[in-house]
């Protein structure tokens, strides 16, 4: 099998305004890194770095006017219409810890009428199989392998470009990177533990960094701190071809319940303020974990509807992967938000929750 990855703009960062970068932003340093033109990933099928087809909408069609979303009014030929929903996670399937109403019985009819499920999360505090255990905890039953977190798409694309092993990555980021980057085979350094370190700033100190890091992957880190952004910042200014690699860049998360938090970008947004270098995206919207998928499970784009709360994140990469999209406003997104004339990114559909499968069935029966 033959996965088509686009270098550009496959990589490109979050449109939301909250995290779009000046226009005096560098592009990334080429990488010394990227010398096959195919790689098999783990666990997965070979990777191309070719350009992939440009069948796909674009970022720039979506904004030059889509028509606006229709209400979904009959779930049923939605759901009669494509073989694999791919769901995002906060905002969708929980909040915080929380399960959103109606989610087991949605999950069962899905999977009833043959439908494939996929998970797809920005969030990389945890690793494909500690997010097993989150469903396992919130009463789903979901395999690893219907599992994707933008933690397991930046070892994979670290893979993708053939990164050397004896190569190290810097991570500003929680244990969920860690564990992928482990399962891939690449050396690790921060994390968690460097979340404990200061820098005393006194006349003549002088910061030593590891010159073998040759990549920088930055994702939501509770443990952030001035000691990670220096140390970050030098591995990419200071060692030729470092990569600056992003999860994501959500403006915000559901941390809880009961508020919205400051998401991964505002980590993202720190080392891009100090190294005035692009992040390459790994996570939504980039269309990696899109051509992933499509390739692992043989689906046709047109033959997934993908369902999320992030007109910037989850809409926007089903757009650019050729999907169906399906905007849920349990979310991050209200209705007025979707309405408003400021908002250039129309799903196909929009509705409450995912529940609505259900209420909607029963209405059109």
């Amino acid at each position: 099998m033959l996965l088509q990855v686009r270098a550009s703009p496959a990589f490109l960062p979050s449109t939301s305004s909250s995290s779009a970068p000046s226009s005096s932003s560098q592009a990334p340093a080429p990488s010394p890194f990227s010398g096959k033109s195919t790689v098999r990933l783990r666990g997965g099928p070979v990777v191309s770095l070719a350009a992939a087809p440009s069948a796909r909408r674009s970022v720039m069609a979506a904004a030059a006017g889509a028509a606006p979303a229709a209400k979904l009014e009959d779930a049923d030929a939605l759901i009669d219409s494509v073989e694999t929903f791919i769901f995002d996670c906060d905002g969708v399937i929980w909040k915080g810890d929380k399960l959103i109403d109606g989610v087991p019985e949605t999950l069962d009819l899905l999977r009833s009428k043959g439908k494939r499920l996929v998970f797809v999360t920005n969030n990389s505090t945890k690793s494909r199989k500690q997010y097993g255990k989150k469903f396992e905890t919130l009463g789903l039953s979901v395999d690893e392998e219907e599992i994707f977190a933008s933690s397991f798409a930046a070892a994979a694309y670290l893979q993708s470009i053939d990164f050397p092993k004896d190569k190290k990555v810097y991570v500003i980021g929680e244990e969920g990177i860690l564990k992928e980057l482990e399962l891939a085979g690449f050396q690790h350094l921060g994390g968690p533990t460097d979340g404990d370190k200061k820098i005393e700033l006194k006349p003549g100190y002088y910061m030593e960094h590891d010159k073998d890091v040759g990549a920088v992957v930055v994702g939501f880190d509770r443990y952030f701190n001035y000691y990670k952004v220096q140390y970050g910042t030098l591995c990419i200014r200071e060692n030729p071809g470092c990569l600056f690699i992003a999860t994501n860049r959500d403006a915000v998360t559901h941390l809880t319940d009961a508020q919205e938090w400051a998401g991964g970008g505002s980590m993202v947004g720190a080392i891009l303020g100090s190294t005035k270098q692009e992040p390459l995206v790994v996570g939504k919207p980039s269309t990696f974990m899109m051509d992933y998928l499509a390739k692992k499970f043989g689906i046709t784009t047109s033959q997934i509807c993908m369902v999320g709360d992030r007109l910037d994140t989850d809409i926007l990469f089903g757009q650019n992967g050729g999907c169906k999209t399906l905007l849920v406003l349990s979310g991050v997104t209200s209705l007025q938000t979707l309405q408003s004339p400021d908002n250039s990114i129309q799903p196909d559909f929009y509705t409450n929750q995912i529940s609505d499968f259900l209420t909607l069935k029963a209405a059109t029966v």
